[in-house]
Formats: structure tokens, sequence, C-alpha cells
């Protein structure tokens, strides 16, 4: 799964860095699971830690259950809920806005 052509929509192109796209699509790559569900959800919160920016991003899939957060020092900082959806011949990220 996710070994296919990659896209994204407009909401991503005009909300999400292009340096947090690719942590998002690495982190779907380094999943220390075998077993990938065809719906990765990534929560971005943007948060101050002693001063500084921080950006959390927290990775989760439900089938199998699986989660994994990382926080970093940030200078642009991003509080959006985003979805990659794996639909066999390519995969597509997407704002949890989007998706209606």
């Amino acid at each position: 799964m996710f070994n296919n052509d990659h896209f994204i929509t407009k909401g991503v192109l005009t909300t999400i860095p292009v340096y947090l796209q690719n942590m998002i699509w690495y982190m779907i790559a380094a999943m220390e699971t075998s077993e990938k569900d065809s719906l990765q959800v990534f929560e971005l919160k943007a948060e101050t830690k002693d001063g500084k920016r921080m950006q959390r991003i927290i990775h989760r899939q439900e089938r199998p259950p699986y989660e994994h957060e990382i926080v970093y020092a940030a200078k642009n900082t991003v509080t959006q809920q985003v979805y990659v959806v794996d639909y066999k011949t390519y995969s597509t990220m997407l704002l949890s806005s989007e998706d209606r």
C-alpha cells in the first residue's frame, strides 16, 4: 500500500508546507507495522514549549491499531487534520475538511 502515484488536493497545497507534506509521506513509508490501513490520519498541532514553536504530528490508523507521535521545533507550524487514502493505483493526501 501507498507504493503508487501520490497526489495532493488544492487544500493541502495551499495549507500544508511542502516539508510537512514530505514528512507525512515519509511517516507512512517508515511505519513500524507490516500491515497498513488504507486510511492514514495525521493530526498536526502547533504548540509552544519554553518559548519555542513546536510542531506535533500524531499519526494514526484504525486497523491494525497504530499510533506514532513526533514533536520538533519549527518556525512554521500548522494546526490541521490530514488524511492520506490509498486507492490501490494511487494515494491522495487531503484535509479532513475536504472529505465532504
